[in-house]
């Protein structure tokens, strides 16, 4: 990996982590596209940086996180469920994360559902919901549906997005607590990625894998931002429909990569 790589990585992070598209196929292209997908670093690389797009919704959002002590309780109630299943279900979550044709499904269905219920959530924009409102039941609920998205290729803004939705709250509402709930589970999620490399790599990061992460977060950073604040205007506007039709495209092209032997050697687990 190059500085050129963790750039295109970057950016790819930063545009699709919060956006119900999947962040995983995305990467998936990227990173094999580049030649680098089977390469040790490049798995923690694109787990770490999401640091840089965590870090973006706490900029974005501050004064939300120093409200009250209340909002802190609804992100745990929602965040615990990720925990006990990750632990129960890790066996098969890993057989997943070897598929590749799984997260193209995963991308399709998910399309699917956002234009079966583009309608429904059109309806709800009238709402006027913030995330007061929501209460412990409605975040563990929420929480459940983020347990869905440890299938590769559902998309964690997507799942959590559309439990926020069935729990009666507004799409732009339902978006927020989805940035909200992304600080504890990506911050796990890159504290574990970075602990398991440097145990199974026996040391320590290079200065060079050093510089690939900083670069990565940075950019990360800054794309994550913009993309966050585009994503609500026109989920104000436009609703999910396009993102249904374009999750279904990208799954698609998965599809036919995958079935050409594209993907031969690489598999979801590098991601």
């Amino acid at each position: 990996m190059n500085l050129i790589h963790a750039i295109i990585l970057a950016i790819i992070e930063g545009l699709t982590e919060f956006l119900p598209v999947s962040s995983t196929g995305h990467m998936i292209i990227g990173s094999t596209a580049m030649g680098i997908a089977s390469q040790p670093f490049v798995k923690v690389f694109t787990v770490a940086i999401q640091f840089g797009a965590i870090l973006s919704v706490v900029v974005l959002y501050w004064r939300r996180f120093f409200k009250n002590f209340y909002f802190y309780i609804r992100l745990l109630v929602a965040f615990l469920p990720a925990v006990v299943f990750g632990l129960l279900l890790k066996n098969y979550i890993d057989a997943l994360l070897e598929n590749i044709a799984a997260v193209a499904i995963a991308l399709i269905a998910g399309g699917f559902v956002f234009l079966f219920l583009d309608g429904y959530f059109k309806k709800r924009s009238e709402r006027n919901t913030s995330v007061d409102d929501i209460s412990l039941p409605k975040a563990l609920n929420i929480g459940l549906f983020q347990v869905i998205a440890m299938v590769p290729g559902v998309s964690r803004s997507a799942a959590t997005i559309i439990g926020g939705l069935t729990q009666g709250l507004s799409p732009t509402t339902a978006a927020e607590f989805s940035f909200f709930l992304a600080v504890p589970t990506m911050f796990a999620a890159t504290c574990k990625s970075l602990w398991d490399y440097v145990k199974d790599e026996g040391g320590s990061f290079t200065q060079h894998e050093i510089l690939m992460l900083t670069v990565g977060n940075v950019v990360g950073f800054i794309v994550a931002m913009i993309a966050i604040k585009a994503f609500i205007k026109f989920l104000t506007s436009h609703g999910f429909k396009v993102f249904g039709y374009y999750r279904i495209v990208v799954g698609l092209i998965i599809l036919a990569l995958w079935a050409s032997g594209w993907f031969e050697g690489v598999s979801v687990g590098n991601f």
